[in-house]
């Protein structure tokens, strides 16, 4: 054990001093392996934080509940568009008779979205959007008040000129006076405020509560022509429920209640979730392929570069290998030696390639209003690629200098 404490002590002070004394030579030959880190990691860096926003952005979606919806989130295959276009409405009549029938379903709700100008006395917003929703929406839907409260269950049912504001929208038509109990104006028509939302923020998708007005459906189905915009059925399985056996006991209510012939293909779309988290990890696994593609040519730069330093180490130092071996150190003390100078030469270069990487995570994050984190995980892969690399690359070199004769080492004047 001490004598191979003492064997990658000795190598480290050797690829050390290979970097002081041959400062330019060594820099430019590890240049590549800081590149091919850098190339990899940072990319692997990015995705992983995008992919945590976006993951957190589908789970407020939530990965236990189903959309019923005339147009499927993916389109593939062969079926041609018109058809999807062709299918009816989702109704308030499919939400009715799905909270009826459904024994897997804890709740459902149905929203539908209008833009609509919204006015209070003088002041007003353009282009808000309006979502008219079911009763069950704050079971369904993640759904925080900052202040005010929900609904009752007679003001849903009985479709009550009452409204929910999001954050954004209550300052600008309120300022610094609080909205409860005030009266807004949307389709023309006079809401009471029962209730602000919380600051959200957007997600990665743009979407956010904060720019909405949420109303009850049985009020919206008064102003504007539902037969004829798309619909959302959201519905939230049981605990212990799995989402397959919700689907199919949705596909069967759903084809019930539109009277559709054995075998006729359906009508309508149920869509989750992990669609979307597959979308994104078939585009995830082709950039990080790219990035590999990109950063390994790098890598093979870098490996070129470390075996030459290493062939020249090997040179430079064959009469002091020599009077190692006639010493009595071994082939394999000396070849053990030669790998852990290259492995340490290499660890030099993916070391500063992760420096760069983790200081360009402090801009970005300062900068943008992304988080970006160099994972635990993207760090040992550096390190462990960079490993690789060096004994790869010096594996070679260190043979022929276990190789060498001693005597005849010895009178190399190199």
């Amino acid at each position: 054990m001490l004598i191979f404490i003492r064997l990658i002590i000795e190598s480290f002070l050797f690829a050390l001093q290979a970097v002081v004394v041959n400062k330019v030579r060594t820099l430019l030959s590890l240049l590549g392996i800081t590149i091919g880190i850098f190339s990899v990691i940072s990319v692997f860096t990015v995705f992983d934080s995008m992919e945590r926003a976006i993951r957190g952005s589908i789970e407020s979606l939530g990965d236990n509940v189903l959309y019923i919806q005339k147009w499927p989130w993916a389109m593939g295959g062969d079926y041609p568009w018109w058809k999807y276009w062709q299918r009816p409405e989702i109704s308030y009549r499919d939400l009715q008779d799905i909270q009826k029938r459904s024994q897997a379903a804890e709740a459902s709700a149905l929203m539908i979205g209008v833009n609509r100008r919204v006015q209070y006395e003088n002041n007003s917003i353009e282009d808000v959007t309006i979502l008219a929703i079911s009763h069950d929406y704050e079971h369904v839907m993640p759904f925080r008040l900052g202040k005010g409260r929900y609904f009752t269950p007679l003001e849903s049912n009985n479709g009550r000129n009452v409204a929910i504001l999001g954050h954004d929208i209550s300052s600008p038509l309120f300022g610094a006076s609080d909205p409860i109990g005030r009266r807004i104006k949307i389709f023309g028509v006079k809401l009471e405020v029962i209730g602000v939302m919380e600051k959200e923020g957007d997600d990665m998708f743009g979407n956010s509560s904060d720019k909405q007005v949420f109303i009850p459906v049985n009020f919206a189905r008064n102003h504007i022509d539902m037969q004829n915009m798309d619909a959302t059925i959201a519905v939230k399985a049981r605990p212990g429920v799995p989402n397959d056996e919700l689907r199919d006991e949705l596909t069967g209510i759903m084809r019930a209640v539109r009277k559709m012939k054995p075998g006729s293909e359906d009508n309508f779309s149920i869509n989750e979730t992990s669609i979307i988290t597959e979308g994104f990890n078939e585009l995830f696994g082709v950039i990080a392929m790219v990035g590999w593609i990109i950063g390994g040519f790098s890598l093979l730069v870098g490996g070129f570069g470390i075996a030459n330093i290493m062939f020249v180490s090997v040179k430079e130092r064959t009469s002091q290998i020599g009077i190692q071996m006639s010493l009595g150190a071994k082939k394999y003390f000396i070849l053990m030696q030669f790998l852990f100078e290259a492995i340490f030469l290499s660890l030099f270069g993916g070391l500063t390639g992760l420096l760069i990487i983790f200081l360009g995570t402090l801009v970005v994050s300062a900068a943008l209003d992304l988080e970006l984190i160099l994972t635990l995980g993207n760090i040992i892969l550096a390190i462990s690629v960079s490993s690789i690399i060096g004994l790869v690359s010096g594996f070679f070199p260190a043979f022929q200098a276990s190789k060498l004769d001693p005597v005849e080492a010895m009178r190399s004047t190199f």
